[in-house]
């Protein structure tokens, strides 16, 4: 008799599919999740389907507890939150729906997305019950539902098919006892059983350097996968040379004997015939010649799965790779809190504490311990060999000699297999397999400092454009995992884990003759001269952002250069490359940055008895004054700029000289004795006139939003929406997102002033959605400043509250303090206080500084 009556259905029962979204905003799309449901004879169940005389959380309860497969369309609405209650309806249902398999459908794009739907779907991804894909349109939605439904059934049918078959007491003899926890790789570790899962997958190749945990988080995946019920077998190529051995490894790791009486690949397919059953293949990369033959292995046996590890993928059509990278690590700022939470921390802390068990994390051993793992870009096997040195040395020690990191690195633990005794001897195998145009290209791209584009490969390798002269040596080296690939803000970029770079760097130097060396830095600085001397006209221009995204992959190597150029006393030119790359530094806000630079120059100059030529010194003068007036309301710079605007101007450009007045306009606006609006006007008029004579449309926008100000303070409102209009006209044809920004906020002011809550709310809410997009974070300040004006209009202390707080919080983080006589929002503050909600507006305000930006847009969203 059946254990089990009540899984059997009668014929009247099909499986039931709950629909989960928002209703207005996917009506298509839900109408075409109904039909492919209903075209695989299942039963749709959907509000919409009938009577509701219920309340909706008792109804979708009601049918979540009756359903049995869960699929979720999402766009951009995060759902109704209903009072009282903390999430949309949206959310409950899917936490409601428990453990039934769950398909995830996202239609893409989504310019608008909710945050707290983005919160969700981040937390979705991260589920490993849930299939997660994209769609564009319903029938492409339709198309992807049938098609993964039907994968569902028939893999549900072959689980409780398999469930009774008998399970190998042997499963896990073969899988290497790990003798530590693996660390932070939770999300990886789901990732790759998923993969492992899909239909069709025979061969999956998990592919990093040297180091990176390839080996450990297999065993962890075999060991999962072992736990249920499934044969595993883990061969170990470590120590094997020569490619014709692997199959007996493989063989023995799956109990099967060379006895001699007929080939091992032949006794192996006839062991493993009919046999469900994954196989880790460990270290493949020095044998990749043995890649065909695992190949026939998996022709042969058709329910065969192997899960490799290699530096270098196997490339073949069968190959599904992985690639493994290094652990979180916390960013510069982290509190001790945050790098408790960091992966690359807690591994340290571990391995640290397992070697010195009085070993404990305080405050100032975490920021030593944070600086360890990102020097030591959070790769595993070197923050274990790092963590050994705690026996005998504290971790601000190690990080005090991390510069001499590879000779710091050596020994470890003594059972670590040879090849891993130190992270030296790793890379330098990985080198020694490389031919000789490969080892040269590898020390060249070491100049590098971070991130590089193909483009930038090309010009330090020196093939003029000869695209085949430099994708064959990156190829190797992106094999052989000594260099990563990967896309950063759509741009694909190149690089090297830090330990690869110093190694590389090291080798180079220890070559007999250093001319190839001094080549490649040499081709590596005027490459990004060359680059910043372009920005200027593509910064200002519709492609404003795509140069962005560009100068951003490669931020690292822009800031080494300038190091370089300053070290090395090119000051003229260290001036002038900066000059060019303004609107990057501005818009990234980086003029922080750009201000010390030009500090230094100063003082360099100043120390070392060097005549600056005119117009370096008004760059110098200018950055360092116009940037200290945002950083340092209470720093007089208005003497400094007015010699930059007079040095640029004996200069013969009056383009520069206009930007200078700009801001020396600025400084008038917030003099010590009270805003001279007089010499501030006539001071930008001729910076105006510079602008117009030059063609400078740019700088005409920016000089427009100045003036339209002052004619605020001087309560002209229409002079100055005028101001604001012709500047968003200026940057609109230009297509110039920066000033499409500034003159779209500041035209709300005047909407503001006159009454038009509604438009201005309308004209900040898109400066700061622009803001954000473009990640400028003076833009996001000002952006949170105008909704928070219009909320005190409308007198919700509240949010009025939350948004100034953000705001604060942003600028002190950053650096970009407001000049006392700059906000135009103090007077409706004040009109809160004077009402008596002093105190709640001040309890919001510490609220809003405590969160981060992104919480507060989404609550004063909702």
């Amino acid at each position: 008799m059946d254990a089990h009556p009540a899984s059997i259905r009668t014929p009247d029962q099909r499986i039931r599919v709950f629909l989960s979204s928002t209703l207005r905003e996917l009506e298509p799309e839900r109408e075409a999740a109904r039909a492919a449901i209903e075209s695989l004879r299942l039963a749709p169940v959907m509000f919409e389907l009938g009577a509701r005389p219920h309340p909706p959380r008792s109804l979708y309860r009601a049918y979540l507890a009756q359903s049995d497969i869960f699929v979720g369309l999402y766009w951009e609405s995060y759902g109704w939150v209903a009072p009282d209650e903390e999430i949309s309806g949206l959310e409950d249902e899917y936490r409601l729906s428990g453990a039934m398999p769950h398909l995830i459908y996202i239609k893409d794009p989504a310019p608008k997305r909710d945050p707290r739907l983005a919160d969700l779907l981040d937390r979705i991804r991260g589920d490993d019950h849930s299939s997660y894909r994209a769609f564009s349109d319903p029938a492409e939605l339709a198309e992807l539902i049938v098609a993964d439904v039907a994968t569902l059934l028939a893999d549900r049918f072959d689980a409780a098919r398999a469930a009774s078959a008998p399970v190998a007491p042997e499963s896990m003899l073969s899988i290497p006892a790990p003798f530590t926890t693996i660390v932070g790789r939770g999300d990886e570790q789901a990732r790759l059983l998923e993969l492992l899962s899909t239909p069709g997958v025979r061969i999956v190749t998990v592919v990093g350097p040297g180091g990176i945990g390839k080996s450990r988080l297999a065993i962890e995946v075999a060991e999962t996968i072992a736990a249920t019920g499934r044969e595993v077998a883990f061969a170990t190529l470590e120590s094997i040379t020569s490619p014709e051995r692997v199959i007996s490894v493989i063989a023995r790791a799956a109990g099967v004997r060379e006895t001699g009486e007929e080939r091992v690949e032949t006794k192996l397919v006839t062991a493993l015939a009919g046999r469900d059953m994954l196989i880790v293949v460990d270290n493949m990369e020095h044998l990749l010649d043995a890649t065909g033959d695992l190949v026939r292995l998996i022709t042969d046996l058709p329910r065969l799965q192997l899960l490799v590890t290699s530096r270098s993928p196997l490339r073949v059509r069968a190959e599904h790779t992985f690639e493994l990278g290094p652990l979180a690590v916390p960013d510069t700022e982290a509190t001790r809190a945050d790098a408790v939470a960091a992966s690359a921390v807690d591994l340290f802390v571990q391995r640290a504490t397992a070697i010195n068990p009085a070993f404990r994390l305080t405050d100032e051993s975490a920021a030593a311990v944070s600086g360890i793992v990102r020097a030591l870009d959070g790769v595993p096997l070197a923050i274990e060999l790092a963590a050994a040195r705690t026996r005998t040395m504290s971790p601000r020690e190690i990080l005090d000699r991390l510069d001499s990191a590879l000779s710091l690195l050596v020994g470890g633990s003594r059972d670590l297999p040879e090849r891993q005794r130190a992270v030296r001897d790793t890379i330098a195998w990985s080198v020694r397999l490389l031919d000789a145009e490969a080892t040269a290209a590898f020390e060249a791209l070491s100049v590098f400092s971070g991130p590089f584009t193909f483009e930038a490969a090309e010009a330090v390798l020196g093939t003029d454009g000869d695209i085949d002269g430099a994708f064959a040596p990156i190829e190797a080296l992106v094999d052989a995992s000594l260099l990563w690939q990967h896309e950063r803000d759509g741009v694909r970029v190149f690089g090297m884990l830090v330990l690869v770079r110093a190694f590389a760097r090291e080798q180079a130097a220890a070559e007999a003759s250093t001319e190839a060396a001094t080549l490649a830095s040499e081709r590596w600085v005027s490459y990004y001269v060359d680059l910043a001397r372009q920005a200027p006209m593509r910064m200002r221009a519709a492609g404003q952002m795509e140069w962005m995204r560009r100068l951003n992959a490669e931020s690292e190597n822009l800031a080494s250069v300038m190091r370089r150029l300053l070290d090395s006393s090119r000051l003229d030119e260290a001036a002038e490359y900066a000059w060019s790359l303004y609107l990057y530094l501005w818009i990234g806000g980086l003029l922080g940055v750009v201000r010390d630079w030009m500090t230094e120059l100063l003082e360099r100059a100043e120390r070392d008895g060097l005549l600056l030529a005119p117009r370096t010194e008004a760059i110098a003068l200018y950055f360092t004054r116009a940037v200290a007036y945002w950083q340092e309301p209470g720093f007089d710079v208005l003497p400094g700029l007015q010699r930059s605007a007079t040095l640029f101007e004996e200069s013969g450009d009056p383009a520069s000289a206009g930007l200078a007045r700009v801001s020396v306009a600025l400084a008038q606006l917030s003099a010590p004795t009270g805003p001279d609006l007089a010499a501030a006007r006539t001071t930008l008029e001729d910076g105006l006139a510079g602008f117009t004579g030059a063609g400078d449309s740019w700088g005409q926008a920016m000089t427009l939003v100045t003036l339209g100000r002052i004619d605020l303070a001087t309560q002209d409102i229409a002079g100055a929406a005028g101001r604001f209009e012709e500047s968003l006209r200026l940057a609109s044809s230009a297509g110039e997102m920066l000033g499409i920004v500034i003159a779209q906020h500041h035209r709300g002011w005047p909407k503001l002033f006159a009454g038009d809550i509604d438009g201005a709310e309308e004209d900040f809410a898109e400066s700061l959605d622009t803001s954000l997009a473009m990640r400028h974070d003076e833009g996001i300040a000002y952006g949170l400043e105008g909704l928070a004006s219009v909320r005190a209009a409308r007198g919700d202390i509240a949010q009025t509250g939350l948004l100034l707080g953000a705001a604060d919080r942003l600028r002190r983080r950053t650096g970009l303090v407001g000049p006392a006589g700059f906000t135009l929002y103090g007077h409706l503050v004040d009109g809160l206080r004077a009402g008596g909600g002093g105190t709640a507006l001040d309890s919001a305000i510490d609220e809003g500084a405590q969160l981060p930006v992104s919480e507060v847009i989404a609550r004063v969203a909702h």
